[in-house]
């Protein structure tokens, strides 16, 4: 039988390497962006239900072969649409290129119902998402030191780490972290640390017109939109946020 694939591949690769190559290639969202509009999607969180423009008509998955409809769930489309815009990028998803939740739920089997991401409150949260190539995303998904890491560096470049009830454990542990032989230089090691990642996409007026743009949908459609809206739910994570219009 063969080993553990990821045993495997780190028995080759150490994690030096591996995060040296995250470091060098991950992009983040600037602290004054997280700052300025926290979450852009809060009427989406993974799993929800999705309808169309109005929110008056489902949006269907129709099978090719049995033809049977089922009303489509979201997957990750919106969190990545609000990285992109964060980062001064068009709608168009860049190739090769994954968005990545930073704070969810461990599951190395992926069994688990990660409950943080299905919370609008941090599903398109710009302190909760890295941008990696795709193949790295790999090491984010399955590796915990990897995963401790990138959540040690946004703790401290945003000055913000996840408070859903599922994340205390975790992050109980890093308060504990003492690996720092593996944690990448240009990585803020405090919320005192000034230095920043490598690659921080600044706050442009760009940017902080596609946020404006989300603002301004975001209180229309809490008046406006169909009634499948989730209005409910979005009132709550804006009152989280403090987001107002």
């Amino acid at each position: 039988m063969l080993p553990d694939g990821i045993g495997e591949l780190l028995s080759v690769l150490d994690i030096q390497t591996a995060m040296s190559l995250i470091e060098k290639t991950a992009r983040w969202a600037a602290p004054e962006t997280f700052s300025y509009l926290p979450v852009w999607y809060p009427e989406h969180a993974r799993k929800s239900l999705l309808y169309k423009g109005s929110w008056a008509e489902k949006q269907m998955n129709t099978n090719r072969e049995t033809k049977i409809s089922v009303h489509k769930h979201e997957a990750n489309t919106y969190a990545g649409k609000a990285l992109n815009a964060a980062l001064g990028m068009g709608s168009k998803k860049p190739k090769n290129w994954s968005c990545c939740h930073i704070w969810g739920v461990d599951d190395p089997g992926f069994q688990t119902t990660n409950t943080v991401v299905q919370d609008a409150r941090f599903y398109s949260c710009i302190g909760n998402m890295v941008l990696l190539p795709t193949p790295l995303k790999a090491f984010t998904d399955s590796v915990p030191a990897v995963k401790a890491m990138l959540r040690i560096c946004a703790r401290n470049l945003y000055g913000w780490q996840c408070d859903h009830p599922d994340m205390t454990t975790t992050n109980a542990r890093l308060d504990r972290w003492d690996q720092w032989d593996d944690y990448p230089a240009s990585w803020p090691r405090s919320q005192d640390d000034r230095v920043q990642p490598l690659s921080v996409v600044a706050f442009s007026a760009k940017v902080k017109a596609a946020a404006d743009r989300r603002r301004a949908r975001i209180f229309r459609d809490l008046s406006g939109a169909g009634q499948n809206y989730p209005r409910g739910v979005v009132r709550e994570v804006l009152d989280y946020w403090k987001i107002s219009p």
